[in-house]
């Protein structure tokens, strides 16, 4: 272990919650363009959620290397403060097994975006950890790992263990520094979600960085229920000490914006995310490591941008680690705070809180927006002594199927005010008012992301032994063919386990983010198919998942009984596959479909690809060049695989998109080609045709 890059980071790539986490021990989602980290689904762009996580260290009576007395002393994970108060010194991801190796028509579609994996250990239960290690000018060492799962009941949420210990090393040498006790310490951060990074385009007005995140909490009789079992028969329990926010209001839309509906288009909701963390377990003492049912010491909300700076961590800037102190302690600084459930405080019950019609902004004025708080201690640490803390950080919230038929309801009654339904509620009841209706249905989330921190908390009761999955297929291989796509793959190396049943391959139209349909379920020995279901012009994307009888999750104990499967992510193509028509006869047959293109019925023509030209039965090697009416060239294409398919998404040489006109293709020959089977010539080099389009925007 050693010195290891402040701007080092290391993503989880698989499951349905994906995310990177950063050397320096916490994240600050802003990468420049926009905020990025913690995609949930996954399957979908801009998912992103996570804005910031603000991390202090504060104790009292300390003697830092220098010999100075400080009475109060303070410390803030960030960037900046790297190679000063804060040392990354590792950062590392193992997997439990190698990711399989997928292929599309020979490309492997995985080696661009595929994970950083330090190493494999198949003996951790996680199927990946991320390690990290930072020491600190106070001579506390923090120990992160991260743990992932991607079995199917557990794929939404990390499990977070945080061990502080004195090491007294405060540098990024082996060199020991101090050798005193940390006395009174207090650990704590404040954490601010944008809930959904799609949703803040449909909002606006600063909830990119979370301007207008409500923060909820649960647990606060938590000490009555440590010792109660949560099952599959309650799956959903109010006691769980955890703090979660989704997007509010904001003033500036004359619309209810709950759920981020998108009005421009047809109403979808793009913002049911609801996303915080749970407090698993946090050690009584260095020397008694029962649950403390009492910590967190302060949970509930703090204003986003509104929290004391510790400066240079200069002795002028003590005033300021007395204040830092106090906030982890549990007095809100500058009283922009609490630990009540902020969104019942101010919006109440019944359907008050249903319409949800306050910005939260508007309560404390931070247009930062509102972190979850969560702090602990204050803790005696002794030399070479340590502290652990555990948290879930978690999303859920309606799935995208609902999402669109919620959102498509709301939006028929937005655009039609004589519509008053009736409209049907989640509890089975009806209402006449669409606000209610879409809100009911996106404030389901809150019984969602308890259900998901309920998993969590089993899992990690249950020593992280969750049932597990086969493992995926070691190579998974797409290739498209003339009159179907061809799918193959090599065994799962749990083929031979007693439990193992089989594997499902599943197919996506148009576009790799969207609903996927089972088209294939095999025996263990089944090691390809044949789809010839595929059709002519279509885009197809493809996942394979191996699956067992469910013998090895019977209990209910940890998550739902049943068969399990592996990870969609581990094998999903996001190059498509499509039929490549064999080429042309001769050039009097190519045709350029659809003529006219129609972006009203784009929809119809190629589902989820809007621009989509395709040319038809051309030669297997030629060049298309694409002109306006009066003779600008547009594109050039060169065609070289052989089919007589090619196809144009309508984007120019300049990247632009081309407007509504009449346009020419030139198709030339660029190779003498002859019948494979008879050797009649069919097209000489030079050869060319051409065709007429229309394209109406």
């Amino acid at each position: 272990m050693g010195q290891v890059s402040e701007t080092s980071k290391r993503y989880v790539k698989v499951g349905t919650l994906q995310s990177y986490f950063s050397a320096w021990g916490s994240e600050r989602a802003w990468n420049n363009i926009y905020y990025e980290g913690l995609r949930w689904p996954a399957d979908y762009p801009y998912q992103d959620n996570s804005v910031i996580k603000r991390s202090w260290i504060a104790l009292k009576d300390f003697e830092d290397e220098n010999g100075y007395h400080w009475d109060h002393y303070g410390l803030y994970f960030a960037l900046d403060y790297t190679g000063q108060s804060i040392f990354p010194m590792e950062l590392k991801q193992s997997a439990k097994f190698l990711s399989p190796t997928v292929y599309v028509d020979g490309i492997d579609v995985h080696a661009v975006s595929a994970d950083i994996i330090d190493e494999i250990n198949p003996d951790q239960k996680a199927d990946r950890i991320i390690t990290n290690i930072v020491n600190t000018s106070i001579g506390l060492t923090m120990t992160r790992k991260i743990y992932a799962f991607t079995q199917q009941y557990h794929d939404n949420y990390f499990i977070k263990e945080f061990t502080f210990t004195n090491t007294g090393n405060t540098d990024w040498d082996d060199e020991i520094e101090l050798s005193a006790a940390l006395n009174d310490v207090m650990i704590g951060w404040g954490t601010r979600y944008s809930c959904g990074r799609e949703g803040t385009f449909n909002i606006g007005d600063g909830q990119s960085w979370g301007k207008h995140t409500w923060v909820t909490k649960r647990g606060e009789n938590y000490s009555d229920h440590i010792n109660d079992i949560i099952n599959e028969d309650i799956p959903i329990v109010e006691w769980l000490r955890c703090g979660f926010s989704w997007a509010g209001q904001t003033t500036i839309n004359s619309f209810n914006n709950i759920g981020a509906p998108d009005i421009n288009a047809d109403g979808r909701l793009t913002s049911p995310h609801h996303v915080g963390s749970v407090v698993l377990h946090v050690d009584n003492s260095t020397t008694d490591t029962s649950d403390d049912p009492n910590q967190p010491a302060f949970f509930g909300w703090h204003a986003g941008d509104t929290y004391p700076r510790v400066g240079n961590l200069e002795p002028s800037d003590e005033l300021n680690m007395v204040k830092l102190y106090d906030m982890l302690s549990g007095i809100p600084y500058e009283g922009l705070g609490g630990s009540d459930r902020l969104d019942e405080s101010i919006m109440g019950s019944g359907d008050n809180y249903l319409m949800h019609g306050t910005d939260p902004f508007t309560i404390h004025n931070d247009a930062g927006g509102t972190n979850v708080m969560m702090t602990y201690g204050p803790f005696d640490i002794g030399p070479d002594e340590s502290i652990t803390i555990v948290e879930a950080e978690g999303i859920n919230g309606l799935s995208r199927e609902k999402c669109e038929e919620i959102g498509r309801r709301w939006k028929m009654a937005y655009d039609n005010s004589n519509d008053t339904g009736p409209f049907t509620l989640p509890n089975g009841g009806q209402t006449t008012n669409k606000n209610i209706y879409k809100n009911s249905w996106v404030f389901t989330g809150k019984d969602s992301i308890l259900q998901t921190f309920g998993r969590a908390k089993r899992n990690y009761d249950n020593g992280m032994a969750i049932p597990q999955p086969p493992l995926p297929p070691i190579i998974f291989n797409v290739t498209s063919g003339g009159d179907r796509i061809y799918l193959s793959w090599e065994p799962s190396p749990s083929e031979s386990d007693p439990d193992f049943a089989g594997y499902k391959i599943f197919r996506a139209l148009g576009k790799v983010d969207t609903t996927y349909d089972e088209i294939f379920s095999g025996w263990p020995n089944d090691h390809s198919f044949q789809d010839i279901t595929a059709v002519r012009g279509f885009s197809y994307y493809y996942y394979i998942v191996a699956f067992n009888n469910g013998s090895n999750n019977t209990t209910g104990q940890a998550n739902p009984s049943g068969p399990l499967m592996s990870n969609r992510f581990y094998t999903r193509t996001t190059f498509p596959a499509y039929l490549r028509r064999k080429a042309g006869d001769a050039l009097s047959d190519i045709r350029v479909v659809p003529n006219p293109y129609h972006l009203s019925a784009a929809d119809l023509q190629y589902p989820g690809e809007r621009n989509k030209i395709m040319f038809l039965n051309i030669p297997p090697q030629c060049r298309i060049k694409i002109f306006t009416e009066r003779g600008d060239l547009v594109k050039s294409i060169d065609h070289k695989d052989g089919s007589g398919d090619e196809t144009w998404n309508s984007i120019s040489s300049t990247r632009q998109l081309v407007t509504s006109g009449l346009y020419i293709a030139n198709i030339e020959v660029t190779e003498d080609y002859s019948d494979p089977e008879t050797g009649a010539s069919r097209f000489k080099k030079g050869d060319s045709a051409i065709r007429k389009f229309l394209v109406i925007r």
